[in-house]
């Protein structure tokens, strides 16, 4: 057991006292947010997300958090529909590219050279080149809030996963594979990305 004296402490509020805050290392590496929508105007919008996570099994819900109320909020709660894009690190750079702060009115996906393909259930382009994508309606906005109550500068979005796309080469014997689809995790400070290998997986079984 590691000693209570051998710990750095510090108080959020009062600030970390580091080179770099240290939160978005130690809850890491997380999923990437890969979400596609489309404006009321028809501009389609693609942007990545590192505070994304699957939240419930039925309805499948996944969501994710934007730190300032980007075009990706506005639109799934204007449209009340998105997508969700698995990150692999073949799309990397793709996936770097459309991390560029443009105007509204431009395609992020043309931006990066990917190719949309029409959603079969919501209006709203997925990504052809991930092999794995989400259709989601929008089931919540939520501004989150301090302790106290004071409003964050952060909306988290929540959509029910509608259509489902999962290349096939993924599925075998009917089981997805993780590792093959050698997904990109996001990691702590402003550049860290991490990756999958089929050797770091590790069974267990949950007790009875």
């Amino acid at each position: 057991m590691r000693p209570a004296d051998d710990h750095y402490f510090y108080r959020p509020s009062e600030g970390h006292g580091l080179p770099h805050d240290p939160f978005n290392a130690i809850v890491a590496p997380r999923p990437i947010g890969w979400v596609s929508t489309r404006g009321t105007d028809g501009v389609v919008n693609l942007a990545p997300y590192s505070f994304f996570n699957a939240f419930s099994y039925a309805p499948p819900i996944i969501g994710f958090a934007s730190t300032s109320r980007k075009d990706s909020v506005a639109n799934a709660e204007a449209t009340g529909e998105f997508c969700w894009n698995l990150v692999t690190e073949d799309l990397a750079e793709a996936m770097n590219a459309t991390s560029a702060t443009v105007p509204s009115d431009v395609d992020e996906m043309e931006l990066a050279g990917l190719t949309p393909v029409p959603g079969d259930v919501v209006d709203v382009p997925y990504v052809a080149e991930s092999p794995v994508a989400f259709e989601c309606r929008t089931s919540q906005v939520i501004r989150l809030t301090a302790a106290d109550g004071t409003p964050a500068e952060s909306w988290l979005t929540l959509g029910e996963v509608v259509g489902v796309h999962i290349a096939t080469d993924l599925l075998v014997e009917g089981v997805y594979d993780t590792a093959a689809a050698r997904p990109l995790l996001r990691g702590g400070g402003p550049t860290a990305y991490f990756g999958i290998r089929p050797e770091q997986r590790l069974d267990m079984r949950r007790p009875r």
